[in-house]
């Protein structure tokens, strides 16, 4: 399949592979939409099988971040970016500076932070060959790690899917399944936990987990087991596609909520979760915290008001929740519905503007 017969009618604007061959460098960066501003979204390094693998996640991960910057009322639009390989062996700063040459050649339409395979340091070099990067340390101007940030945003979602669910938003003693303990995970475990919530986890990496016990001292089960666990909430926190026609029969909880990018593997399993009366906190609205602080670094970052910022993901769930009732939908087409009546309204204004008053002025480098 050509890359054209992928992005056929679906809005994609622009694919850019990047090859460099002395560093071994080989990535795809995708734009969906710079309908509301510039593309902004993380560089995911992992080892794909084949390149129509990475060219499917990248295009999959591009479009939810259009979504995730419209429904939280970011004036950005969606991007991703991939890089083919094992991050822990073929990371270098060779590699990661000739990424960051070919992320300034898109002129600031598409602005990257880290990601999956990435984290504060790699951001750090890509931005001494590009001004388009977020995320990165102070020395840079960044906000540093946003996971943190993101996992409190999951918290204020869960907290949000408790109180439609069991009329209370507390989580003190509520039962929590945690797939995935990663940089996101780990910080969501540590808020559960200190919410008195009681978790259990699980992650392929032996490494997380030991770190996560040894400082939270929570339960563990395998992968294949988590989630089926009986609890109130299953907070997937790992890679996508989690909910699938193999595992949605076998949920057992109350609420699914959880940091995981495209967790949905088709739009139908939010209504197979709907008809099972579980709630499912759609992804690219209650994970949206990242963003939001590093989109804050466009504006001269302040941790606070980013911070205050993320806390409105609470009101954003609970908006979306009303929609699912009143419109007899799944949460997961009534957040879709809630992105898209937002970018066709905003794109129609500077349609308008264009048309009316010649073409808008645009700002660069973090400069409004």
């Amino acid at each position: 399949m050509s890359v054209f017969e992928h992005i056929n009618g679906d809005g994609y604007e622009q694919i850019v592979y990047c090859n460099d061959d002395h560093s071994g460098l080989k990535a795809i960066i995708a734009i969906h939409s710079t309908a509301l501003g510039p593309a902004l979204g993380g560089t995911r390094f992992y080892p794909y099988p084949n390149e129509e693998e990475a060219l499917v996640d990248v295009l999959r991960l591009a479009k939810g971040m259009t979504y995730k910057a419209a429904a939280a009322g970011l004036d950005l639009g969606g991007g991703k970016g991939v890089i083919i390989g094992d991050s822990r062996r073929d990371k270098t700063e060779e590699l990661l500076r000739a990424y960051g040459r070919f992320v300034e050649t898109l002129g600031g339409r598409y602005i990257t932070a880290e990601d999956v395979g990435t984290a504060l340091g790699d951001m750090d070099i890509v931005r001494r060959e590009s001004r388009w990067v977020t995320g990165c340390s102070h020395t840079y101007g960044g906000s540093g790690d946003p996971s943190p940030v993101t996992a409190f945003g999951v918290l204020q979602g869960i907290k949000a899917c408790l109180l439609e669910v069991f009329g209370d938003s507390d989580p003190t003693g509520r039962t929590v399944a945690l797939q995935g303990v990663g940089k996101v995970g780990y910080a969501l475990c540590g808020y559960l936990v200190k919410a008195g919530a009681k978790v259990t986890i699980a992650d392929v990496d032996v490494d997380n987990l030991a770190r996560v016990v040894k400082e939270f001292g929570v339960d563990t089960v395998g992968t294949d087991e988590i989630h089926k666990l009986e609890v109130d909430v299953f907070a997937p926190c790992g890679l996508g596609g989690v909910v699938n026609d193999d595992t949605v029969s076998e949920f057992r909880c109350k609420v699914i909520a959880g940091a995981a990018n495209n967790q949905l593997a088709d739009e139908t399993h939010g209504d197979k979760l709907r008809d099972m009366g579980i709630l499912y906190a759609p992804d690219f609205v209650i994970n949206a915290g990242g963003l939001i602080n590093v989109e804050d670094e466009l504006r001269g970052y302040d941790r606070n008001r980013a911070m205050k910022r993320v806390e409105g993901i609470y009101k954003q769930l609970q908006h979306i929740f009303t929609m699912s009732r009143e419109r007899a939908l799944s949460t997961a087409r009534a957040a879709n519905e809630y992105a898209e009546d937002r970018i066709r309204k905003i794109s129609r204004i500077r349609l308008v503007r264009v048309t009316e008053y010649g073409p808008l002025s645009t700002h660069t480098g973090g400069q409004r």
